[in-house]
């Protein structure tokens, strides 16, 4: 069954911003590396396999279960049995416009760059 993340700039039942950020930091740590930010962008296109993944990553399918490992922990990412093999998958829809909002931000393109809040 996927979970999904709830998107509201609101959370219901959860206090102050301290409070908030105590309860985002452990996902965003999780994000916190080139590689995994790498495998959340092309899960963010489509759901893929390890194989798929290490193939697209050009990473090793050692280093892609390592990564994934940590996404699937604190909820990032799904997994759905397929056959002899597992398909991963963003753990929800709503997932995918920030993870490539954050990558378009950071690329420095020039949608980036407007987006930015820069004089």
């Amino acid at each position: 069954m996927r979970r999904g993340l709830d998107v509201r700039l609101e959370p219901v039942g959860i206090g102050g911003a301290a409070e908030r950020a105590q309860l985002l930091a452990p996902q965003l740590k999780a994000m916190g590396d080139a590689n995994r930010l790498h495998l959340l962008l092309l899960l963010a296109d489509r759901p893929h396999t390890v194989r798929e993944l290490t193939e697209a990553s050009g990473m090793s399918q050692t280093l892609v279960s390592h990564h994934l490992a940590p996404l699937r922990e604190h909820g990032l990412v799904a997994i759905t049995p397929r056959g002899r093999s597992n398909v991963y998958s963003l753990c929800c829809e709503a997932l995918a416009g920030p993870v490539k909002l954050l990558a378009t931000l950071a690329a420095m393109t020039p949608e980036g760059a407007d987006a930015c809040c820069r004089e």
